[in-house]
């Protein structure tokens, strides 16, 4: 289907999604007002506040298998989170693979992207047992999501049930993909590794090098929880978020809309079908784009100028435009 007249040649290059989906700290756009800290308005029309009014929030953090309660404010994204947990309980930022909200265990309904609700609490789950698995590509799909921590460390969000990874007990929910035959996967997106195993030939044998999340003892044996497809889990207390952006200040925001919620649901259901990741801010970020477009063209235009390492293809972008005008609608 002919869309993107006067699409750009070259876009410009993709600011790092904050995940990912951890998840939502995406390389959207959006001017927040924000200073030192970057903890930004309500109200994005007007000028930043003086520092001293500035709201200084506070947030509560555990390591996930067990640890004292930290303290930690003043991060604007998810790699200046990763370093103030690190900095809490004096371990290398490195060690952090992705933090859950409100829940201790690697459960991928409570990720956190790059929305906080005002009162979670954030566990931090960091590297554990190191492994090696050798997969035979027995069908064309291997049943994996996978998603990004906006850190440089791509893992698994969903084991599609009765898939060949499903039946590798050894692979689970949360598990990091550090290398696919030897060739390190370090600083990867998502939508990266993704294609890579998407284009591995069906019956070839390859060796997947992940690293598990370390687990507290009542989460030994458990094959963790994966995202429930087309599951949409509230994870804000009704106070507001704090939205973190690889692009501009943190914001405090008020909860997504019924419209947004919807939106972004049916885009991130897309981009799982289409490129075989799920990452919720990024599909935020989509929707933002997406909203005021008068028409696909428009909508392409803008994915290009923001995201256009990504290179969606033109009937994603037209079953994007669709799924934005479904839930504006209240369709579906």
């Amino acid at each position: 289907m002919p869309l993107g007249l006067g699409r750009r040649k070259k876009p410009p290059p993709l600011v790092e999604n904050e995940e990912a989906e951890v998840g939502r700290a995406g390389p959207g756009g959006g001017d927040g007002a924000g200073g030192p800290g970057g903890l930004g308005a309500l109200h994005p029309g007007l000028p930043p506040p003086p520092a001293g009014l500035r709201p200084r929030l506070v947030f509560h953090t555990q390591l996930a298998h067990g640890s004292p309660t930290g303290r930690i404010e003043g991060f604007t994204n998810v790699r200046e989170l990763y370093g103030k947990i690190a900095e809490a309980f004096h371990i290398p930022p490195t060690e952090v693979m992705f933090c859950t909200l409100n829940t201790h265990k690697v459960d991928m309904e409570k990720l956190l992207g790059g929305q906080i609700g005002l009162e979670d609490f954030i566990f931090a789950h960091t590297r554990g047992q190191r492994k090696e698995v050798e997969v035979l590509k027995a069908e064309d799909a291997l049943g994996l999501t996978i998603t990004d921590n906006g850190a440089g460390y791509a893992f698994i969000k969903r084991i599609k049930e009765g898939s060949v990874i499903d039946r590798i007990p050894l692979i689970g929910v949360g598990d990091m993909i550090e290398a696919i035959d030897g060739r390190s996967l370090l600083g990867a997106r998502h939508y990266e590794v993704a294609k890579m195993l998407k284009e591995l030939p069906t019956g070839r044998r390859f060796t997947l090098h992940l690293t598990e999340p370390l687990k507290a003892f009542d989460m030994i044996g458990q094959r963790s929880s994966g995202a429930r497809h087309g599951s949409s889990a509230q994870l804000g207390t009704g106070r507001g978020t704090l939205r973190l952006r690889a692009k501009g200040p943190a914001t405090v925001e008020e909860q997504p809309s019924a419209f947004e919620e919807r939106a972004i649901e049916k885009v991130d259901d897309l981009l799982e079908s289409y490129m075989g990741i799920r990452d919720t801010e990024l599909a935020a970020t989509m929707v933002e784009l997406g909203r005021d477009a008068r028409n696909p063209d428009e909508l392409a235009q803008a994915l290009d100028a923001q995201l256009g390492d990504f290179a969606f293809p033109d009937e994603f972008v037209f079953d994007v435009w669709g799924a934005i005008g479904d839930a504006k609608a209240g369709r579906g």
